[in-house]
């Protein structure tokens, strides 16, 4: 069985140096096809879609040495620092309502002294993509849930105010802790007035008891 290798290295040499796939008849691409399939195997289908892309090219040019022409960015580490520096001013948006946002609030920022930066950041700033925005704020967005997700969760004031005891911190004794609540019997709809039932609980012995509420009321529920 040949290798995924030796199979793309044979298309290559196939398709592209000795015969001219793309410049044959239909009937005699239709040939070259039915030889590739029945030497390696591959399903008929699967090798026209890879004719199709130029995947196998790709991969021969890679293995052949030939380096992957990439094109330089002129948005560099410093973009990115003021980039995550206005994502944070205002209020963490994607990429798509960042870009807007920059182009029309940069240069408040500027006269206010809220940023202070170059005219030539200032243009990067401004003419750089929704795209591109997420891209470089990809890294720094899983710190910061990474971040979150660890540090310590930091309550509301409400929360603070009532107070909120764990079952350790309750009375095991009788009548040390008493719990009551209101049970609703609504159905699948909570409209209009329907009956209560305030349910009274002793966690220390287990002993409950419930009364019957027409309502939520105070009068309904002290009655």
């Amino acid at each position: 069985m040949m290798d995924m290798k030796a199979r793309n290295q044979y298309l290559y040499t196939l398709i592209t140096k000795r015969k001219g796939y793309h410049l044959k008849p239909r009937k005699e691409k239709s040939a070259l096809l039915s030889e590739y399939c029945q030497v390696t195997g591959q399903n008929r289908r699967a090798v026209s879609a890879k004719i199709r892309s130029g995947r196998y090219v790709r991969t021969m040019k890679l293995e052949s040495g030939e380096e992957r022409r990439t094109r330089s960015s002129p948005y560099d580490a410093q973009t990115t620092a003021y980039l995550i520096k206005l994502w944070k001013i205002f209020d963490y948006p994607c990429g798509q309502r960042l870009a807007p946002i920059i182009r029309t609030e940069l240069h408040r920022l500027r006269r206010f002294g809220e940023l202070t930066i170059s005219n030539e950041m200032a243009m990067r700033l401004t003419t750089i993509s929704a795209r591109t925005i997420d891209t470089k704020l990809k890294n720094h967005k899983t710190k910061e849930l990474l971040k979150r997700k660890y540090e310590k969760k930091l309550h509301p004031l409400l929360y603070q105010k009532i107070p909120v005891k764990l079952s350790s911190d309750q009375g095991h004794g009788i009548g040390d802790t008493i719990q009551i609540d209101c049970v609703e019997h609504c159905g699948q709809s909570a409209d209009g007035t329907f009956l209560y039932t305030v349910s009274v609980t002793d966690t220390g012995s287990g002993w409950w008891e419930g009364e019957p509420a027409m309502g939520k009321s105070a009068t309904a529920i002290i009655l």
